[in-house]
């Protein structure tokens, strides 16, 4: 048979411009106010991974884990011994307790290989949109696999003060639903001022919501009812608008297995949280709807995208460690289109079947204290099949003095169980409650 003639090049870069336009985020390319920021951080990562990945693999000492336990080098122009010359700023780069995070990265089925090329190769960063409050910037990679977010010192420390607790709990778990951390470094302009907004601390973490499939709703849940409602009109809401607690209006029912599964992780994860004093944390969910008349139901104008072979997951996630189950054994519909080598596997978190109901008014609502903001239409012909995505993200927030002073004044304002500042028990508590009306069991 005779090839199909090549397309002109003109269609080719305007399919890339419609599909650039559709992922979420702006590209950081030259001019970008961030540009300056990326280069530092490519060049810091390539440095910091390739050094440790030079040196053999040892086993993890006390000291390791000491808030001390940090590396700064310097970055000039012109190169150095240590480093490589460049186009940007002169900088330093820091790096914290970098043999825990490579034994992390190594736990996380993390190749470094992959690592290094995703965040430092040709394909530039993309900067998103923040969702939250805390001002923070947000940074993924072109596959999606790893996302980068500025935090304060206050949050570094806290991390690097759990960093030994929170390395036993994701070993001794392995499927552990807490962020995964790659990586804790900080940028400093060599010859500014000492002052805070000179020092860009950032931590590297992995993706709960990459998939092969594409994600037609995001929450970010908290269980708490003051403030969780997005102030977007239904026609600005697509797929990258991160909705909230009230606007949720389904509940997800998962089979018995997975069901049982996620609430002993919840848990688990919850007192984990709760012994390091930690509260403020989500679950953020991610939904796919499995087939085109779901999609409409919920207002969307584009049918869903079939799977796809992106090669996200090739190296990333070790799959060895993890409960996996084919998609053809949970009855997916699509499965005859999904070749043999790239059919996604499920584990708890990722790629969960599930089908997702009209939340009855007893369910959330009466938790939430009765307030409602329902933005998704319910199905009228049944449950929607939907694909589960989800993970507790923003882990690093302690219950200090800003917090207590916001729970005080607040609760001047509102009932007290409405609010996100609680005290870390109660966030527990209320957190896990929430999360049982979210995901019910199937009978059957």
């Amino acid at each position: 048979m005779t090839p199909p003639p090549p397309r002109p090049q003109r269609v080719l870069e305007e399919e890339e411009e419609q599909q650039e336009a559709r992922r979420p985020g702006k590209a950081i390319r030259k001019g970008h106010r961030s540009y300056g920021l990326m280069l530092n951080l490519q060049l810091g990562i390539s440095y910091s991974v390739g050094k440790s990945s030079a040196l053999p693999f040892k086993k993890l000492l006390a000291s390791d884990f000491d808030p001390r336990e940090k590396v700064w080098t310097r970055f000039p122009p012109e190169g150095s011994k240590l480093t490589p010359p460049h186009h940007s700023i002169d900088f330093r780069w820091k790096d914290y307790c970098p043999a825990v995070f490579r034994h992390l990265r190594k736990l996380f089925g993390v190749d470094p290989a992959d690592y290094m090329l995703a965040i430092c190769g040709n394909d530039t960063l993309r900067e998103l949109a923040s969702p939250g409050k805390s001002g923070s910037c947000f940074f993924i990679t072109q596959d999606d696999r790893f996302m980068i977010k500025t935090v304060k010192k206050a949050e570094v420390k806290v991390l690097i003060r759990m960093l030994r607790s929170y390395y036993e709990h994701v070993r001794l778990h392995k499927s552990t639903l807490l962020t995964r951390f790659y990586g804790t470094h900080c940028i400093k302009q060599v010859g500014c001022p000492k002052v805070s907004n000179n020092h860009v601390r950032f931590v590297i973490m992995g993706n709960f919501c990459c998939s092969e499939y594409k994600i037609h709703r995001r929450f970010d849940l908290k269980g708490s009812s003051h403030g969780r409602t997005i102030d977007k009109t239904e026609r600005k809401i697509d797929e990258t608008t991160t909705l909230k607690d009230l606007d949720l209006d389904y509940a997800f029912r998962l089979q018995r297995f997975w069901y049982e599964e996620l609430m002993k992780q919840i848990q688990m994860d919850c007192v984990f949280l709760e012994t390091q004093g930690i509260m403020d944390y989500s679950l953020l969910l991610g939904v796919h709807f499995r087939n085109d008349l779901s999609v409409s139901k919920i207002g969307l104008s584009q049918p869903m995208a079939l799977p796809k072979s992106t090669g996200k997951r090739k190296s990333f996630e070790g799959g060895g460690n993890f409960c996996e189950q084919c998609f053809m054994e949970t009855g997916c519909k699509e499965r005859d289109l999904i070749t043999e080598s790239r059919r996604p596997f499920v584990q708890l978190g990722m790629n969960m079947p599930a089908q997702a109901e009209r939340s009855s008014k007893r369910m959330l609502d009466k938790f939430l204290l009765n307030e409602r903001h329902l933005f998704i239409a319910a199905p009228s012909g049944g449950p929607c099949d939907v694909y589960l995505f989800f993970g507790i993200i923003d882990i690093l927030q302690d219950y200090d003095i800003t917090k207590k002073l916001e729970h005080a004044y607040k609760s001047f304002q509102v009932n007290p169980g409405r609010i996100s500042a609680v005290d870390p028990k109660l966030y527990s508590r209320r957190f896990q409650d929430f999360i049982r009306r979210v995901f019910v069991k199937q009978q059957h």
